[in-house]
């Protein structure tokens, strides 16, 4: 299987939630289904940047970074 170019967006994790938020509140019917929605998007998101950040050398002192990846 090929591998596909990754693409790196700098972001911070309360930028995400804020993104995933939105979004899922404008394509959902109730409030308790936008926080599901907006959930299992950052579970997915989450999981894929976990198995990208492997290839992630840190650019910050001490390996921390404030950004995700």
């Amino acid at each position: 299987m090929e591998k596909r170019p990754t693409k790196l967006i700098e972001t911070t994790l309360g930028e995400l939630i804020a993104a995933a938020s939105e979004v899922a509140f404008e394509y959902s019917d109730s409030d308790k289904e936008a926080y599901q929605m907006a959930r299992l998007a950052l579970i997915e998101i989450l999981r894929k940047a976990r198995l990208a950040s492997e290839e992630w050398e840190p650019e910050t002192p001490g390996g921390k970074s404030r950004y995700l990846h």
